[in-house]
């Protein structure tokens, strides 16, 4: 985008300046856009998922023109409705996947294996966890800390055999950094669905 004299120009168009017509074709010549007075525009809006745009102010002093949106604080309340929703649908899904093996348990089939008990259990822990948590945020630093909070994870690394075969080194590992939304980071797992590359995830 471009900006002119008070107006943004978002796509390139012909214009009118000390009453010459310039073809649209002058805003692939950066000399040009310069020596008439046009400058390149960008804009800096808030982050849409915790603030409206507020108040616009526009800063024409340097090579590039940038206009700036004021953030305005979302309702807490009503972010927080919504970070519980997240939580709730990641927990749904999770049970809807393993309900089946009580619907066979009571239909007089193969009784509930014990690690998928323990994990049902643990998605239920988990869940009043993070519900307790989210009704304790009380400010949009709080609540965006939690949506993205900085953790870093620990691998292992591929190697491979002579015939292409994939297994994980033993000892060899690799870290990441990664922010997490902890609305939907739900640890449990049926130890048949564990990553065999995984070694830890640390909260920074």
């Amino acid at each position: 985008m471009w900006y002119y004299n008070s107006q943004i120009i978002k796509t390139p168009k012909a214009m009118e300046i000390g009453d010459v017509l310039y073809p649209k074709a002058i805003f692939r010549d950066s000399a040009q856009l310069t020596a008439l007075g046009i400058k390149p525009y960008s804009e800096v809006t808030p982050d849409s998922r915790y603030y409206w745009n507020g108040a616009y102010t526009v800063d024409t002093s340097g090579a590039e023109v940038v206009g700036t949106y004021a953030g305005t604080a979302r309702d807490v309340a009503t972010l927080k409705t919504g970070m519980l929703a997240k939580a709730n649908s990641v927990v749904a899904s999770r049970l809807e996947a393993i309900d089946w093996y009580w619907s066979r348990a009571a239909k007089g089939g193969t009784a509930v294996p014990s690690n998928i008990a323990t994990y049902a259990t643990a998605l239920y822990s988990e869940h009043e966890t993070i519900k307790t948590a989210i009704a304790a945020l009380d400010t949009i630093a709080k609540i965006k800390t939690y949506e993205n909070k900085p953790h870093t994870e620990t691998r292992k690394v591929e190697v491979y055999d002579a015939d292409g075969n994939m297994t994980y080194h033993a000892s060899n590992t690799t870290t990441h950094s990664r922010n997490i939304d902890m609305c939907t980071h739900f640890t449990a797992n049926p130890t048949d669905e564990a990553d065999p590359a995984f070694v830890s995830l640390v909260a920074d």
